[in-house]
């Protein structure tokens, strides 16, 4: 299938920006252009501002079961173009083409599930101090949002905020992916043929920085939400808190990874083998930093390295493909300056630690053990497909070790006893924990971090939230 050029969408239609700028789409496999997409000036972005606060008047006074009748339409669509759609991520973003399949129907979940949560957004009546008067709470939506994404997840991302804005009846200017822009476009276009209205929905690119400063400051944005790096989310926060905008900040993690000595090592290596080495590693919740009880540790990090030494890395269009290219240079290059500073502090490499030819963005999938804790591994996400291996004796120091880093969005854990787990929820300072399994980001369970790792949901019914205002309304009958 032939890669697609990417215009912007404002008030309904698909547009060139008014300069006529683009920016070239690289292929992460071998860095070749493989289209254009349109990079939007502030002449764009004033235009999508005032289709953004139309689109909230007409959207905003649909019914909640008009608004859930159009999202699942457009799920309906997307699932029926999600091979075609698969074939344009792969291309952009480098994961095999299983993975961009299992992207896009985790989307269509995603819609479903909100388009019948938003018939569920209720009030309630607050029984009255005073008999001849009434009280009642209701929920209104907060306004027009901008949404800022990012390119490890092109589509998902993004439809965690789109389906949550619709849901309550917001309005939602986009900013995507340069580097990835086509898979959501493709998916916007879905609603679009589900009968939205023009305006409601938006999606933009260019410059980054001044785009979020752009919007955020404006006043026709009442909600920012925003996925990606901690520094970057900690300006965007800062920006949005001077002009009084609500916040739903998805940032960075590190997660760790505590195999107790009464794991299932079969299941534990299964189960985060897969989960490290999915996307590459560029996955905010991917298991990071991994921690054995020493009595195990030789056992496990052997079975874990011989899977790893397994993983077949190529073109994700390859169906024998367990693995793609990072998605652009930047991450090659930092993955290769996390390896190379791991090797100063003692780490040794147990598989893997090299690039993959010349051509293209491909990394071995790399396991690395007894590196200090001052390696950058150990304190910096590695946004890649690298596991960092260290040991451990007691449960309460490895909770401690755990908890050291700001960051606290994911965390893992493979035990059989009561007592461990009841002890490993207690005490690790994430906003979740997976014990005896992979992540399972559910539409329907909260997805958000604590501390440097943002604040806010992208999932469950705390995700809809964020985009609703609460009134009080008190009637005396007289």
């Amino acid at each position: 299938m032939s890669y697609p050029n990417t215009r912007l969408l404002i008030n309904g239609s698909w547009v060139d920006a008014k300069d006529k700028k683009t920016l070239a789409v690289v292929n992460p496999v071998n860095g070749e252009e493989i289209g254009r997409v349109s990079y939007a000036g502030k002449y764009d972005l004033d235009t999508a501002l005032l289709a953004a606060q139309s689109g909230f008047e007409v959207w905003s006074k649909f019914t909640a079961i008009e608004r859930s009748k159009i999202m699942r339409k457009a799920a309906s669509r997307l699932r029926e173009q999600s091979d075609q759609i698969a074939l344009i991520l792969t291309q952009e973003q480098g994961k095999p083409l299983a993975e961009a399949k299992a992207e896009l129907m985790a989307a269509v979940d995603v819609i479903e599930w909100m388009a019948d949560e938003s018939v569920r957004i209720y009030g309630r009546i607050i029984p009255s101090r005073n008999l001849l008067a009434s009280q009642m709470v209701t929920k209104e939506p907060v306004g027009p949002v901008a949404a800022f994404t990012p390119w490890n997840f092109p589509v998902i991302q993004v439809v965690r905020k789109l389906s949550a804005a619709l849901a309550t009846g917001c309005s939602i200017i986009i900013k995507a992916p340069e580097e990835t822009p086509a898979s959501p476009a493709a998916l916007v276009q879905a609603f679009l043929d589900a009968g939205m209205p023009n305006g409601v929905i938006g999606l933009v690119y260019g410059d980054p920085a001044e785009i979020s400063n752009y919007l955020i400051a404006h006043p026709v944005i009442r909600k920012v939400s925003f996925t990606g790096s901690t520094a970057v989310g900690k300006q965007l926060a800062s920006l949005a808190g001077k002009h009084m905008k609500r916040v739903t900040m998805e940032l960075g993690g590190h997660a760790p990874v505590i195999i107790c000595d009464d794991a299932d090592i079969d299941l534990a290596v299964k189960a985060m083998v897969g989960a490290k080495y999915r996307n590459a590693g560029q996955v905010c919740i991917s298991p990071s930093r991994f921690y054995v009880q020493k009595s195990i540790s030789e056992r496990y990090i052997e079975a874990f390295t011989n899977a790893v030494s397994a993983i077949s890395v190529g073109d994700g269009l390859n169906d024998s493909t367990k693995m793609g290219p990072l998605a652009n240079t930047r991450r090659l290059e930092g993955v290769q300056s996390l390896v190379k500073d791991a090797l100063t502090k003692g780490g040794n490499i147990l598989t893997g630690g090299n690039r993959i030819g010349s051509k293209g963005n491909f990394f071995e999938p790399t396991v690395i053990h007894n590196l200090s804790i001052e390696a950058r591994l150990m304190n910096e996400e590695p946004f890649g497909p690298v596991a960092a291996f260290q040991t451990f004796e007691k449960l309460d120091d490895v909770i401690r070790e755990a908890n050291r880093l700001p960051f606290g969005l994911s965390s893992y854990a493979f035990t059989s006893t009561l007592k461990n787990t009841h002890q490993l929820a207690q005490n690790l300072k994430v906003g979740m924990l997976w014990v005896n399994q992979a992540a399972a980001a559910f539409p329907e369970i909260p997805f958000g971090g604590v501390n440097d790792s943002g604040y806010g949901s992208e999932g469950g019914f705390e995700a809809l939230e964020a985009y609703l205002t609460t009134k009080t309304v008190s009637i005396m009958n007289v």
